[in-house]
């Protein structure tokens, strides 16, 4: 008896992440918030500045360019976050590039279709395919998420088969970490080895700035590293180096601020009138369902860090529609690039404990405000990119262990669990692989056909781990035996039974309510 009274009590599952300094809807102090917002700004420069720097001098373009793509990126990021916390899915998620869109937009650019022996008309031609394609394919998330279709299969998600989806959309970014961080290790190591330091231990050590610690690392610690490096950089040490080291390590590399002009508001169209082809623009479509398979895990995950409840699926299709007008701005504004969960920024809400949607819409106002003012928007921007992959070492991560977090609610004990986490979690990593290795070494993917559009359709899903893992785990939880009443427990479902209608919860119109009474002309089920 006495041994029993001494076993050790289960930790109890939470429908909402405890010990969280501000949830969705309790903003900080307004000096806080407008710091936090900043930081949040920081953050998400990090993927505006990548796409367009790999993306633009392929279409054809220069420096000046390459700094009004990354302006108009910005400026839509800022529009597209204001949106989604305002009518989406009213979570703290910072709307910005993405990735997946990017190989359909090299087969654009590799198409051949729109040379021309003028670079800057080249790169027009190209940008305006872009843009017709990226408004084509907007259509599919409008379409699927306002129509409440995605309601409808998001109903049938359990906590067990969204940990792949949700852990892989963090993990599965790994190769934007630590390989950033080692193009300039003197740079790159200082600030990973600082970010955690100052995030993680002298909060212990320094009671009374605990806070002062946790929540504005980045900007401590990104101010001290960026100051080395231009310490560097004036002294000398890169003088030597090769251009891959200095376009790397230094703090005037990027051409950026010259190039910028000090105020210009970017304007749909700015590129000419969109032009439009069958191919490319299903090729784009695949890249948008691809999107938004990721974003729903992106969505789920930010929920948990937020500490608001479980999303309920209306208010998860709502924000996937959002997610399609964010595509749509994006074809409109011409970005290069199509736009979606911040999983960064997601991360970043993770360490500093606050999932304020204030923060964040803060954090949007400054997009807007540095995107119209170029030149000073570009000084931010010239942040040496291996800053900015220490960050993603420990926000990637953050973000990928609140996928492990829904095992919470989950029989471990059961092999049925164990098979959906086993089988999609290692083929959503090993499956990516072999296709990103495929491409690399041959310079183009597994399906090569003369079709570049079909063979962007079967190679785009494939390439992303978050959507491999997320379809599969999806696919086993719903055909493996489930009618036993004892497996629905097993997989967790109970616990998100009560969330699956609007209106089953209170907490769900706190946290996911529109706000000016339009739930009242627009209500959620």
């Amino acid at each position: 008896m006495a041994a029993k009274l001494d076993e050790p009590a289960p930790h109890p599952p939470k429908d909402q992440l405890p010990n969280v300094a501000y949830c969705i809807t309790s903003p900080p102090p307004w000096p806080e918030a407008i710091l936090l917002g900043f930081q949040h700004y920081l953050v998400v420069l990090g993927t505006t500045v990548l796409i367009p720097t790999a993306l633009v001098p392929q279409m054809g373009g220069g420096n000046e360019e390459k700094a009004k793509v990354i302006q108009t990126l910005l400026f839509v990021a800022g529009l597209n976050t204001l949106l989604q916390t305002w009518f989406g899915t009213r979570l703290p998620a910072v709307i910005g590039g993405s990735y997946t869109f990017v190989a359909p937009t090299i087969s654009i650019i590799l198409s051949g279709r729109w040379d021309d022996p003028d670079p800057i008309m080249r790169f027009k031609k190209i940008m305006r395919a872009t843009q017709g394609a990226l408004i084509v394919a907007s259509t599919i998330q409008i379409v699927i998420g306002f129509s409440g279709l995605w309601r409808n299969v998001v109903r049938f998600l359990s906590p067990i088969s969204v940990v792949p989806l949700v852990a892989l959309s963090g993990f599965g970014l790994y190769e934007l970490g630590f390989p950033g961080v080692a193009k300039c290790v003197e740079i790159g190591l200082p600030e990973l080895v600082l970010l955690v330091f100052c995030g993680q231990y002298l909060p212990q050590l320094i009671k009374p700035g605990k806070h002062i610690f946790e929540r504005f690392a980045v900007l401590i610690t990104v101010s001290i590293v960026w100051i080395y490096a231009h310490i560097l950089t004036v002294g000398g040490a890169y003088d030597g180096a090769s251009p891959k080291t200095q376009a790397s390590c230094r703090t005037d590399h990027s051409g950026l601020i010259n190039a910028a002009p000090w105020i210009r508001v970017p304007y749909p169209f700015q590129w000419g009138a969109p032009s439009f082809d069958a191919g490319e623009c299903f090729a784009m479509m695949m890249a948008a369902f691809v999107a938004l398979v990721e974003a729903t895990g992106g969505f789920i995950g930010l929920s948990r860090y937020a500490s608001a409840t479980p999303l309920p699926p209306s208010i998860l299709s709502r924000g996937i529609g959002w997610q399609g007008i964010a595509t749509l701005l994006s074809g409109l504004f011409g970005t290069g690039n199509g736009s979606s969960v911040s999983i960064e920024n997601a991360g970043l809400i993770a360490m500093t404990r606050v999932g304020s949607r204030r923060t964040v819409q803060i954090s949007a106002g400054f997009m807007l405000f540095f995107s119209v003012l170029g030149k000073f928007g570009a000084v931010f921007a010239s942040i040496p990119m291996p800053i900015v992959a220490a960050f993603y070492c420990v926000f990637f991560g953050y973000f990928g262990v609140g996928g492990l977090a829904f095992l919470q609610f989950c029989q471990l004990n059961s092999f049925r669990n164990k098979f959906i986490l086993a089988v999609p979690t290692f083929l959503g990593l090993s499956v990516p692989q072999y296709f990103n290795e495929y491409t690399a070494i041959k310079g183009y993917g597994p399906t090569h056909t003369s079709g570049r559009w079909f063979n962007d359709i079967v190679n785009v899903p494939f390439a992303s781990k978050a959507f491999v893992a997320g379809v599969l785990a999806f696919l086993f939880d719903n055909t493996l035996d489930k009618k036993d009443p004892q497996i629905k427990k097993d997989r967790g479902k109970h616990w998100w039974d009560k969330f699956k209608d609007f209106k089953t919860d209170n907490r769900s119109e706190e946290f996911y309510a529109l706000p000016f009474n339009l739930n009242k002309y627009f209500p959620s089920v």
